[in-house]
């Protein structure tokens, strides 16, 4: 007879394809180590098959224009609300049908794994482009329309020519590229998404490195958004250079 870690052994060096003869082969197996082993893997399969169908559903917009459009574009941004720093945007050109697995909005993702499906999506990716506006620019022009232009940046920094853009709820101005806005976006389409997980590693990324330029300002935790520790600091030291003071009037140099 087997021993249980002969078993365990062997379903993890097994395929999930595999899991299905094992359990058939171990289910009636009566001791209580090899049915915990066998629930193990059939809960991870389960998962499994769920991310699969999650993952399926969140290529419905590019299977829907796949046919008429050969390089679709997800678009996003980050840093819209902050109180400090750039606005970051995202595009990212999958190819046909990829699936990374735990790819969601970046707002539901853990930032450890953000960073992993950053890289994992920066080696797969057809094409990833960024583009960031700065806080001086935010105050010149106003936030939507600096988003807009880190859109238009990203577009411009992609290394393909995308003949459709899926974008999360806006529409870029002056872009001569075939547009679709998609509300909430980057749960529901996988290009969104992706691009998503672009722009909020690389503004995070950046905050970090202004948070030792800055260190009074606790950026590396808050990045840049008006946390109660963010909004004591400015009270007790002014804004500071990536301070968009457009944002910040109402909170310095006394009582808001």
């Amino acid at each position: 007879m087997q021993k249980i870690p002969e078993i365990q052994e062997l379903f993890a060096e097994a395929g999930k394809e595999q899991w299905n003869a094992l359990f058939s082969q171990y289910e009636t197996d009566s001791r209580v180590g090899v049915q915990k082993i066998v629930e193990q893997y059939r809960k991870k399969l389960a998962a499994i098959e769920r991310e699969d169908v999650r993952l399926e559903k969140m290529l419905s917009y590019e299977k829907k224009y796949g046919q008429e459009y050969s390089c679709i574009c997800g678009i996003d941004e980050a840093g819209r609300g902050p109180f400090a720093g750039p606005v970051v945007a995202g595009a990212v050109v999958l190819p046909v049908g990829l699936k990374i697995r735990g790819l969601n909005d970046s707002k539901q993702v853990s930032p450890a794994r953000r960073e992993e499906l950053f890289e994992e999506i920066q080696e797969k990716a057809i094409s990833v482009g960024v583009g960031v506006t700065s806080p001086a620019r935010i105050d010149q022009i106003n936030i939507l329309q600096a988003t807009y232009e880190a859109m238009a940046h990203a577009v411009q920094d992609l290394d393909v020519v995308p003949d459709l853009l899926l974008n999360d709820a806006v529409t870029i101005p002056q872009i001569p590229i075939k547009q679709i806005g998609i509300v909430r976006g980057d749960a529901k389409s996988l290009s969104i998404a992706a691009a998503s997980i672009i722009a909020k590693v690389t503004r995070d990324r950046l905050m970090i490195e202004y948070a030792e330029l800055y260190p009074e300002y606790s950026f590396e935790s808050n990045k840049g958004y008006g946390s109660a520790a963010h909004i004591e600091a400015l009270r007790k030291y002014g804004p500071c250079p990536i301070h968009r003071s457009s944002f910040v009037h109402n909170y310095v140099g006394g009582e808001r």
